[in-house]
């Protein structure tokens, strides 16, 4: 599980990366006002950039629901084939996701890498809910 939630940290910076690169070669080349970045508004942007930011913006929206199940599953030692597997599906699909989306942004390709993100996720969370209470540590959570 470290490896998978590893891999998705190790994306995000990629992209934040990307993303910053974008932001000083649009203020280099005069293409954006600097101004702009002041409040991110007001301006007219490029849309590879705006593309660059909201996939930067979508790296801390729903992989905080994968970290959080990451966290669980290692602390309530969930780790098993299935968990791991579905970590690796939902960071695949990230990595598709991000790529579609900085890149040719065909929004029928970005909506299914989404999805398939989505679908990983939402597993791994049942699987949680359905496993958790049969394990030793349940008998102490109150809800």
């Amino acid at each position: 599980m470290i490896y998978p939630m590893f891999a998705m940290v190790l994306l995000t910076f990629v992209v934040g990366g990307i993303t910053f690169m974008a932001r000083v070669n649009s203020v280099k080349t005069g293409t954006v006002n600097v101004r702009y970045y002041k409040i991110m508004q007001s301006g007219d942007v490029p849309e590879s950039l705006i593309q660059k930011s909201n996939n930067f913006t979508n790296l801390f929206q729903v992989p905080t629901l994968f970290y959080a199940a990451g966290c669980l599953i290692i602390s309530l030692g969930m780790i098993n084939q299935l968990t791991v597997i579905l970590s690796w599906l939902f960071v695949l699909s990230r990595v598709v996701h991000s790529y579609i989306h900085i890149t040719y942004n065909h929004i029928l390709h970005r909506i299914v890498a989404f999805m398939c993100g989505n679908l990983c996720i939402f597993i791994l969370w049942a699987y949680i809910m359905v496993a958790a209470p049969s394990l030793e540590i349940s008998r102490f959570a109150t809800l």
